[in-house]
């Protein structure tokens, strides 16, 4: 299946009126019907995912995750989880990480989970035990109403990585 053909398929599916987030039996957040089966489409299923409200608890917690955001600079620029490191996408096939120790809990990211889940299979190719994907990426994180920072601290902006992929965020300030 092309990523064209999921992308067109999915923008679809957001015009027709299934997109937006609504809380879920326990309250929390939940990303909407065509958002999830986007998702379910465009994820490999390779690497495990792990929710928004999930991390935000971790981060929260004495043995925080390390965060890494697989976003072109640009986008990391606008704004990014508080933390998080910068691995460009066009980096990932080549570094290997040396130093990092390969039995902490790494969390990646990109804007909606697909570039991070190529991070995600690299890191456990070179022997990481714990690598999640942050689930529906930094625009599910702010969908649901976590923070995002940039240089100079918190901000409402987002990169929304292209108008097609912009569809899918819906809170925060799209900002090229």
């Amino acid at each position: 299946m092309s990523f064209a053909f999921v992308a067109s398929s999915c923008l679809l599916l957001g015009v027709f009126g299934l997109s937006g987030c609504g809380p879920d039996s326990a309250g929390e957040a939940r990303p909407s019907a065509a958002y999830r089966r986007m998702l379910q489409l465009l994820y490999k299923h390779t690497v495990p995912t792990v929710a928004p409200a999930a991390l935000a608890r971790a981060l929260a917690g004495p043995d925080a995750p390390l965060l890494l955001d697989v976003r072109t600079p640009a986008e990391y620029g606008v704004s990014h989880l508080s933390g998080a490191q910068l691995v460009p996408y066009d980096a990932v096939a080549t570094l290997d990480f040396a130093g990092v120790d390969r039995h902490r809990p790494v969390v990646v990211y990109c804007s909606v989970g697909a570039r991070s889940e190529r991070l995600g299979e690299r890191l456990r190719s070179l022997g990481f035990e714990h690598v999640s994907n942050l689930y529906g990426g930094l625009f599910e994180w702010v969908n649901e109403g976590y923070p995002v920072v940039n240089a100079q601290g918190p901000t409402p902006n987002v990169h929304p990585y292209s108008a097609l992929w912009g569809a899918w965020l819906r809170r925060g300030r799209k900002t090229y």
